[in-house]
C-alpha cells in the first residue's frame, strides 16, 4: 500500500512539474512576442533570445562588420555577437570598460571603471587616456558616452554606488571633452546620470536619470556646452525600490533611430518616444534591460542586453546611421 501511495505521489509530483514547465514555457513564449508599434515593430515580430550567463551586460555598439560589441564589465572584456548569434571575445583586459563609441579614426573609445578614465582601448597599439580626472579629482563611476561629429565626447559619471563611504562626496555629472582636448563639466545636480545620447542633428543631448522617472534633455550650444535641463519624456513605470533600497526608474541605455525616436532601457522594458517626447510604445523583455543598440548591416536589428542576457529584435525603422550608436 505504501509503495502504491508513494508511486501515486511521485506521479502527481511529476505531473505538477511537467505542468509548471509547460506553463513557464508558454509564459516565456508569450513574453518573446513583441508588441506592434507603428513604424517600429511589425505584427508577428519575435524577441529573439541569444544567450544568458554573461558577466555584466553593458555598452552595446554596432561594429563596422555588422556585428555587435558589448562589455562584460565584471569579466574585464568586450564580447562580440555575430549576425548568426555566434559569440566570441573581441578584447580582454579592458580596464573595466563600460560605454563604447567609435571615433572617425576607427578607434574604440570607452569609459572605464577600474582605473577610472575615458580613453582609447582599441586598436591596442593606440591605447591612451583622454581624461583621468576633473579639477584634480578622479572620476567615480564613468558610465556612458556619445561622440559628436566634431570629435567632441560627452560622458556621464554616475557618482558613488549605493552603500559607498558616506564620508566621500558624491560627484555626479555630465562632462564634455572638446575636440581640442579640454574637459568641461556641462551639467550638474543630476541624481544618477546614466545613459547618454545625441539627437540626429546633435542639437539635443539626452540623459537617462536613473533616480527619476524622466529622461532629461539639454539644448547643445555651438561650443558644446549645454543649455538649461528640461524633462523630455516621462517613463511609464514610475519609480520602484531597488535591491539597494533606493527609488529608481531603471533608466539606463539610450539609442535613437533614423526617425529620431528615442529608445530607453527601463524597469518596464524598452520604452520608445517620438522626437517630441511622446510615448509610442514599450517593448517588454524577459530580463530587465540595461542597454540597447542598433546593429547589423542595415542597422534594422535592435540588440538588448541586461542582467547577463542578450536579445535581438527586428525593427521597421533602422537605427541612426550617422554614428555607430
Amino acid at each position: 500500500m505504501k509503495n502504491t501511495t508513494s508511486l501515486k505521489r511521485n506521479s502527481l509530483l511529476q505531473a505538477a512539474i511537467a505542468a509548471f514547465s509547460l506553463s513557464s514555457s508558454l509564459v516565456f513564449a508569450a513574453a518573446t512576442q513583441a508588441p506592434v508599434i507603428p513604424g517600429v515593430i511589425k505584427e508577428g515580430t519575435q524577441i529573439e533570445f541569444i544567450k544568458e550567463g554573461f558577466e555584466g551586460t553593458e555598452g552595446p555598439i554596432a561594429a563596422p562588420d555588422g556585428s555587435l560589441l558589448f562589455t562584460e564589465t565584471r569579466a574585464n572584456r568586450i564580447t562580440r555577437i555575430a549576425p548568426d548569434n555566434s559569440i566570441s571575445t573581441f578584447l580582454e583586459n579592458t580596464n573595466g570598460a563600460n560605454g563604447l563609441a567609435f571615433n572617425k579614426q576607427g578607434e574604440l573609445v570607452a569609459v572605464q571603471v577600474a582605473d577610472t578614465q575615458v580613453g582609447v582601448i582599441y586598436p591596442q597599439e593606440r591605447k591612451k587616456a583622454l581624461v583621468k580626472d576633473f579639477d584634480g579629482k578622479k572620476f567615480q563611476r564613468p558610465n556612458d558616452l556619445v561622440l559628436a561629429k566634431n570629435g567632441g565626447v560627452y560622458f556621464t559619471d554616475s557618482g558613488l554606488n549605493p552603500g559607498a563611504d558616506a564620508n566621500e562626496e558624491n560627484r555626479t555629472g555630465v562632462y564634455y571633452i572638446s575636440p581640442e582636448g579640454k574637459t568641461l563639466k556641462v551639467a550638474d545636480g543630476i541624481e544618477r546620470p546614466n545613459g547618454i545620447q545625441l539627437s540626429r542633428d546633435e542639437k539635443t543631448l539626452y540623459v537617462a536619470n536613473t533616480y527619476s522617472d524622466y529622461v532629461l534633455a539639454f539644448d547643445v550650444k555651438k561650443d558644446g556646452t549645454l543649455g538649461k535641463r528640461r524633462n523630455f519624456a516621462k517613463l511609464s513605470a514610475g519609480l520602484t525600490k531597488s535591491d539597494a533600497g533606493v527609488l529608481t526608474s531603471g533608466a539606463d541605455g539610450l539609442a535613437v533611430d533614423d526617425k529620431d525616436r528615442l529608445y530607453v532601457a527601463t524597469n518596464s522594458g524598452i520604452e520608445v518616444f517620438d522626437k517630441k517626447g511622446k510615448a509610442v510604445g514599450v517593448i517588454p523583455v524577459p530580463h530587465k534591460p540595461q542597454n540597447i543598440a542598433f546593429a547589423g548591416a542595415d542597422k534594422k536589428t535592435l540588440y538588448v542586453v541586461g542582467r547577463g542576457a542578450a536579445y535581438k529584435i527586428a525593427v521597421e525603422t533602422p537605427g541612426y546611421t550617422g554614428r555607430a550608436k
